[in-house]
């Protein structure tokens, strides 16, 4: 069983995200709501996945996500972004994320990203 962290400043963002993993049969390990809460549970729950917003008050995604490939330079995380921030999913990916998902959350697209990003990891 796969264990995932979502990380999303909106509920509704993390309940929709939270229902699609259940689906998927995904353990749930923690939910974030600022990327510094994410760095913590990261550290604490050691996910094989995490599915992160990139604006977020306290600590943005794109900060969490540095922090917490300098812990674990073989993290998956998948990065959740709005239409308009084209610029920062490629900081995002040249910082590490090895996926995107554009939201509102597009559930055939997420599902799409998660197995391509796990499947690297069975190979």
């Amino acid at each position: 069983m796969w264990k995932v962290l979502i990380v999303d400043d909106s509920i509704i963002s993390r309940n929709t995200m939270e229902n699609i993993f259940r689906e998927l049969k995904f353990k749930i390990v923690g939910k974030a709501v600022n990327g510094a809460e994410a760095v913590d549970l990261y550290k604490k729950t050691k996910p094989d996945l995490v599915l992160m917003d990139i604006i977020m008050p306290e600590m943005n995604g794109i900060d969490a996500l540095k922090n917490i490939i300098r812990m674990d330079s073989e993290a998956n995380i998948i990065m959740a972004t709005s239409h308009n921030e084209e610029l920062m999913v490629m900081d995002a990916i040249y910082a590490g994320a090895r996926g995107y998902t554009l939201k509102p959350i597009d559930k055939d697209h997420l599902v799409n990203e998660v197995e391509r990003v796990l499947s690297e990891l069975e190979d």
